[in-house]
Order: structure tokens, then C-alpha cells, then sequence
């Protein structure tokens, strides 16, 4: 919370974060995660890398699916948002959680900036 806080400080337009929930008790995640979704509210866009995909997809516009270092999968996360948390399998996301992902034909395209 305290690298997120500091980071805010200079008023982004972008916010990179590298796994926020990394080491932390669950009640935890679920706190930085509802921090997160208040900081996109206000216009922050946020590049956010993280293994706990049920969470990620939750507050998702786009999403990426690494396998092996490549883009595996990829396209909006909207579809997989409307489930309030996904199946698993596991321990992994169920393949229906990732509907509406669809592998990659080439280098992922980014929306034209905004002014």
C-alpha cells in the first residue's frame, strides 16, 4: 500500500504494477485489489501483471495470458468480468473463465493514446 501511495503522489496518468498481491493475507488482497478499482475510477489506467488471474479479470478492460515467456492468449476481459469469480481447476482458471480470449494472430495492438 505505502509503494502504491507513493507512487500516486506525482498524480499518474499510468500505473505499472508488478503483482500487488505478492506475500499478502487474503483479506489483504482483497483490500489492495478494492484500492486498485478506486484508482482506475479516477482515471488512472493501470498495467497490472499478476498471477491471481480470478482477481485480475475482475477489474480487467484487456487481458493477456502468458504461457512460456509468449502471449498465449488475448482480447477484452469483459466477458470473463460478468462472473463474479471464476471456476477453477486446480488451482488454475477454468478454460470457461477465459472466454471471449482468443490467441494472438501478431504483436498485441494498444488502443491510440488519449488526450
Amino acid at each position: 500500500m505505502l509503494a502504491i501511495a507513493r507512487a500516486l503522489m506525482s498524480a499518474p496518468r499510468l500505473l505499472l504494477l508488478d503483482e500487488p498481491s505478492l506475500g499478502l493475507a487474503p483479506t489483504m488482497v482483497e483490500t489492495v485489489f478494492r484500492v486498485i478499482a478506486e484508482i482506475r475510477q479516477q482515471g488512472v489506467t493501470v498495467l497490472m501483471v499478476e498471477q491471481n488471474a480470478a482477481l485480475a479479470l475482475r477489474m480487467a478492460d484487456r487481458a493477456y495470458v502468458m504461457e512460456s515467456g509468449r502471449i498465449a492468449l488475448a482480447g477484452p476481459a469483459r466477458p470473463s468480468r460478468q462472473r463474479r469469480r471464476p471456476p477453477r481447476v486446480l488451482g488454475r482458471l477454468a478454460p470457461a473463465a477465459l472466454r471471449g480470449l482468443s490467441r494472438p494472430s501478431g504483436p498485441p495492438s494498444l488502443p491510440p493514446p488519449t488526450t
